[in-house]
């Protein structure tokens, strides 16, 4: 699934089951190809409009947006949420600490 996501993002514009399947050259049927990406639509991972056969699909977000639902998902199914997020800046290296800092500065300014 990265794969196909990765195709699609890349192309930067709807693509059909075939376009993809072409793209990908792993020789799977149409069929398939078709099924990967209904079911990724229906995750909510792409959108698809109209085609001339069938549908074209392009996704949702990019690649660093949906790494970032999928964190707070898990985030938002956790109880204990101070815990997780005090064991993830703990596991942090320094750099992308001070990354982390930057930019929950940056998120208060704007939205102060």
């Amino acid at each position: 699934m990265a794969e196909v996501l990765a195709v699609l993002w890349e192309a930067g514009e709807p693509m059909t089951a075939q376009q993809v399947n072409a793209a990908l050259d792993k020789g799977l049927a149409r069929t398939t190809m078709a099924t990967i990406l209904a079911r990724l639509y229906e995750k909510g991972t792409l959108r698809r409009v109209p085609a001339v056969r069938g549908f074209a699909y392009e996704p949702v977000e990019d690649a660093a947006g949906l790494v970032a639902g999928r964190m707070h998902r898990e985030l938002a199914s956790e109880p204990h949420r101070d815990l997780v997020l005090k064991r993830f800046v703990s596991s942090l290296s320094e750099d992308d600490e001070e990354t982390l800092r930057r930019l929950l500065l940056d998120a208060e300014e704007e939205s102060g």
